[in-house]
């Protein structure tokens, strides 16, 4: 913490003194043309906020190209184009049309594996958005009514998933694991997240894997609960920002004033937990309690670094791009550089490797989190039961709680509490993400009894 006290400090010399240069006259004293880069992100993609949404709402990139011009440079000029998947922004990057791209970990396979044979559209991984240690960031979710309380409960029948995608992946990982043939166990239709997402809510589909924020959004909508957590396989999972090679070799400033820009938003997650939160709901379309969800406190870890577990839990994922085609190989080695990312963290007195060797989220979570409608801040709380007391006070105060936050107890996943299906052991309380996770719980510990969310409010009111 102390470390990361100092980056802080450091980081908001820095921004001052971006703001202060973008503040000056913009004309170029160079006189050269615009250069012009274009980003592919996903604005629904909460986990990339920090090189997508978050980053553009707060004009971090631009102030800091703006100072660069101040200085004398060229112009520059910032295009964004939003995906709801990584499939695309890998086909325009392998077009040359776009310079900087994030996505998650298997769609970052795929373009590192499809951008690999031509010069100019050759990708790099130059760093990580956000991550789970566990894998938690994708998961498996089914219909409200759905009799399914396992992955097995699905073989024989349709899933949605967009093939390629970090969700698709896990399914994948999760089918194997549970001794399901993931290509002719289950029949999986290649959908993009709110087709599969309709297709759900019709009965097309017994089920849908998707990579956040959509497992979250459709539970958080009453339109879906959780039946596989993705933190089961206890695989790291990430987001990362990917730039073509030769950009960046031509125009070394604009990754450098990316990367810097990152690391800015990333500040600002940190500092500014909630407000963040807010932001990237208004831009993207997203109820705020569903992107607080992950980015809050004890969620998605947002870590830049290419931290070592990461990079060896990515080249184990390499036979995947076998299984879903013809695919070339990928040198994990060659393709994953962090020479600009340390740059950035020199220029701004910070220790790339001190960073690189914690393992810590930089924004721990509490025992439980409340959020109640008209308040400006949460309120933390030691642990799933004082939460639950928490609630109940609330409510005997008559006041509206707009959302509580508590994490798995086998698996640490922050969900949702009146989401969560819980078991009173004694006096204690546990929250879990889903009904396999219950019956591991009960099988070891006879004296647990399931209880409903609202039994349970209702229990520690005694």
């Amino acid at each position: 913490m102390k470390y990361r006290t100092a980056r802080l400090a450091a980081t908001a010399l820095a921004a001052a003194l971006a703001l202060t240069a973008s503040g000056c006259s913009l004309e170029s004293s160079g006189g050269g043309d615009t250069v012009k880069v274009v980003i592919g992100y996903q604005s629904k993609t909460i986990n990339t906020v920090t090189a997508g949404t978050l980053l553009k709402a707060k004009g971090f990139l631009e102030q800091r190209l703006d100072a660069l011009s101040a200085k004398g440079g060229k112009k520059y000029q910032v295009e964004w184009q939003d995906y709801d998947t990584g499939a695309p922004i890998t086909a325009q990057m392998v077009a040359e049309k776009i310079d900087i791209g994030s996505m998650g970990d298997y769609p970052l396979l795929i373009n590192g594996s499809r951008t690999q044979a031509n010069e100019r559209s050759k990708t790099e991984l130059v760093s990580i958005t956000g991550y789970n240690p566990r894998g938690a960031l994708n998961m498996v979710v089914v219909a409200p009514d759905s009799k399914a309380r396992s992955l097995n409960d699905l073989a024989g029948q349709k899933v949605s998933a967009s093939v390629g995608s970090a969700g698709h992946g896990t399914l994948v990982q999760a089918l194997t694991r549970a001794g399901i043939d993931p290509r002719l166990g289950v029949e999986v239709l290649n959908q993009q997240p709110q087709i599969g997402s309709s297709a759900l809510e019709s009965g097309q589909v017994a089920a849908l894997s998707q990579f956040v924020a959509w497992p979250g959004l459709l539970v958080f909508q009453n339109k879906a609960k959780l039946l596989y957590d993705g933190a089961e396989l206890n695989v790291p999972t990430f987001h990362g920002v990917v730039t073509r090679r030769d950009y960046a070799a031509q125009h070394p400033e604009v990754l450098n004033a990316f990367l810097q820009a990152q690391l800015d938003a990333t500040d600002f997650i940190h500092q500014h937990a909630l407000e963040a939160a807010q932001v990237v709901a208004d831009n993207a379309g997203l109820p705020p309690e569903v992107v607080y969800l992950y980015n809050g406190p004890g969620g998605t870890s947002f870590d830049t670094t290419l931290k070592p577990a990461l990079i060896t839990a990515f080249k184990d994922d390499v036979p995947y791009l076998k299984s879903i085609g013809d695919f070339a190989d990928l040198d994990i080695d060659k393709f994953v550089d962090p020479a600009a990312l340390q740059q950035a963290y020199r220029e701004r007195g910070l220790n790339y490797d001190a960073e690189l060797a914690n393992p810590a989220n930089p924004l721990p979570g509490a025992g439980g989190e409340l959020w109640l409608s008209g308040q400006d801040a949460t309120q933390p709380v030691a642990d799933p039961t004082a939460l639950l007391r928490a609630v109940e006070q609330a409510r005997a105060q008559g006041k509206t709680v707009r959302a509580a936050y508590v994490p798995d107890a086998e698996l640490g996943t922050r969900w949702f509490a009146d989401k969560a299906l819980w078991v009173r052991d004694g006096e204690t309380y546990l929250p879990f993400t889903t009904p396999a996770a219950v019956q591991r719980y009960l099988a070891q510990h006879p004296s647990g009894v399931p209880v409903s969310y609202g039994q349970a409010v209702n229990e520690v009111r005694r």
